[in-house]
C-alpha cells in the first residue's frame, strides 16, 4: 500500500488503494482509509462483503446504525428484509456480493448518547469512496449489479440519475471503464419508511424478479 497520506481535503481514497491482492487486502486497506472526513465520526470502516465470485453485486448507499458498530454491510433490519426480498425473488443471498457506495458512516446526533441519524453522503464523499467500490467491481466481475436507491445510483451513473425513472429495467452503462449490466430498485430502508409498507415490499421484490431473470 502507498505509504503517503492523502490529505482528507482531497477527497479521493486512491493513495489507500493496495497495489496488489484480492478482497482481503482491499478490506484491510480500506480499514485505514483517511480519504474524506467521515472516518472521523464512524466506529469503523464498512467493507463489501460476500461471494467473491458473484454473479451478482448489489451496491447499497453507506452504512447503518448497526452496520457501523458490527463492520459488517447489511445486518441491521434493511438487511434482513433485503435478504427476504432476495429469496422470494429467487436470488440466493449468499451467492451474492453487497456493498456500500461509501463505505463510512454518515450521521447527525444531537448529544452524545442519544440516537444517531442517518445523513445522506454528498456527491463529493461518494466521489472520494468511488476507487473502493471500483476496484471491488475489477475483483469481483459480477454479472450484474442491483442498484439500491438514488445515492448508489448517483454515486454509479452520475448525478442526474433517479431511481423512480429506470427502476425495475435493464440498463447497460459503463462504470468505472467497464461494461455494465444494471438493474436499479429502491434501497430496503425506503419499504421499512413506507405508509404502505406492503405494497413497497411488493415493488420491490418486482424489480429483483428482474434482476434473477437478468441472471438466468
Amino acid at each position: 500500500m502507498v505509504g503517503t497520506r492523502a490529505p482528507e481535503d482531497a477527497y479521493t481514497a486512491e493513495p489507500f488503494l493496495p497495489e496488489r491482492g484480492g478482497l482481503p487486502a482491499l478490506r484491510k486497506a480500506a480499514a485505514e482509509c483517511r480519504g474524506c472526513p467521515l472516518h472521523r465520526d464512524a466506529t469503523q470502516t464498512v467493507f463489501g462483503a460476500g461471494d467473491t465470485d458473484a454473479r451478482v453485486m448489489l451496491v447499497g448507499e453507506q452504512p447503518g446504525d448497526q452496520e457501523d458498530r458490527r463492520g459488517k454491510p447489511f445486518v441491521g433490519p434493511a438487511g434482513q428484509l433485503l435478504d427476504r426480498a432476495l429469496e422470494e425473488a429467487g436470488i440466493d443471498p449468499s451467492e451474492a456480493y453487497v456493498t456500500n457506495a461509501v463505505k463510512h458512516f454518515k450521521f447527525t446526533q444531537a448529544e452524545p448518547r442519544k440516537r444517531r441519524i442517518h445523513k445522506a453522503p454528498n456527491l463529493r464523499e461518494m466521489t472520494a469512496c468511488g476507487p473502493w467500490l471500483a476496484a471491488e467491481l475489477a475483483v469481483v466481475e459480477p454479472e450484474l449489479i442491483v442498484v439500491l436507491g438514488a445515492t448508489a445510483g448517483k454515486a454509479l451513473l452520475g448525478s442526474s440519475f433517479r431511481v423512480t425513472q429506470v427502476r425495475g429495467t435493464v440498463l447497460e452503462e459503463e462504470i468505472h471503464g467497464r461494461p455494465e449490466r444494471l438493474v436499479p430498485t429502491v434501497h430496503p430502508s425506503s419499504v421499512l419508511r413506507s405508509d404502505d409498507r406492503e405494497a413497497a415490499y411488493r415493488g420491490l421484490v418486482s424489480d429483483l424478479k428482474v434482476a434473477a431473470d437478468a441472471l438466468s
